[in-house]
């Protein structure tokens, strides 16, 4: 099954469905090993993966690079997080073209201005983006795809800039009326009460979307007795990754030695398994001459 397709159908699911963040072609990989059926291809994962900022300092091309390996490593579709879509229309729907050659489920663009800044820094003072003009990226996007099951998923900030429920949901009726395919709904509460306010007065008019960072102790059961279609956990493999290799190179520097490590990371065995080196080794069997292997 097509990638988009696979991507629309959770989006569709009747039930509540979950994605795994990933940063390059080895997390993704772990994350479809580990059961997931998505990936979200976080835009504060990717450009910290790559040591700058989540302020658009990775350029797009960049990204698409880095989208290119998880896409091959992996078999299961991805959404990526395309901040405001890298521009203006223009860029949005060009973006667009250059994922679906690349396989990737879909994306998500946020109604920020660019270049964005994550919403958990300062998300009150950044401005919103104009909403005419944020429907006409949406559209673009939209007449610009070539795979009908190509997702756009339009993030509203609203409640992120503090501008409260009332225009949340003015946005994202304007932005289903634009042609979106679902509704991420952002919150940085700690609690759900935000989220539960928008879903009752949304009522399904589309899929909806969440990120619960912030909202982390709020029980699943929650989510899916709201209906929300998608579940994002949404930077957990890059976090972990980090206070992995903290902790490890601490260790060696402050000890000198391999001794007490070696037993706590992965083997190298698992390195190759997850390059899939024997695939190469069985190749070089079956392609190269006798006297090269």
């Amino acid at each position: 099954m097509k990638k988009t397709t696979q991507l629309r159908n959770l989006i569709s699911s009747q039930n509540t469905e979950y994605l795994m963040e990933a940063h390059h072609a080895l997390s993704a990989k772990i994350v479809e090993e580990a059961g997931f059926k998505g990936i979200w291809a976080s835009g504060l994962s990717i450009s910290a993966a790559l040591g700058v900022r989540d302020n658009n300092e990775a350029s797009w091309t960049q990204v698409l690079d880095t989208l290119e390996f998880m896409s091959d490593a992996t078999s299961i579709p991805i959404l990526l997080d395309g901040d405001t879509g890298y521009g203006n229309f223009n860029n949005a729907r060009r973006l667009v073209k250059k994922l679906e050659q690349r396989q990737i489920g879909g994306v998500c663009i946020e109604d920020k201005l660019f270049p964005k800044t994550n919403s958990f820094i300062k998300g009150e003072s950044q401005p919103l983006a104009d909403i005419d003009e944020f429907c006409g990226k949406i559209k673009g996007m939209k007449d610009t795809q070539i795979d009908d099951d190509f997702v756009v998923v339009s993030r509203v900030e609203a409640l992120i800039a503090g501008w409260g429920l009332k225009e949340a949901l003015h946005r994202a009726e304007a932005y289903h009326q634009a042609g979106a395919d679902a509704i991420l709904i952002h919150s940085k509460k700690s609690n759900s009460e935000e989220i539960e306010a928008f879903a009752w007065e949304w009522a399904n008019r589309l899929p909806l979307v969440i990120v619960p960072t912030k909202y982390y102790k709020v029980p699943t059961q929650t989510f899916k007795d709201l209906g929300i279609s998608i579940v994002i956990w949404a930077n957990h493999n890059l976090r972990a990754s980090i206070s992995a290799m903290q902790k490890t190179t601490k260790q060696i520097l402050q000890e000198e030695s391999l001794l007490n490590i070696e037993n706590e990371v992965a083997p190298l065995e698992e390195v190759f398994r997850l390059q899939n080196a024997q695939e190469l080794q069985d190749a070089e069997k079956k392609y190269l001459p006798g006297d090269q292997k």
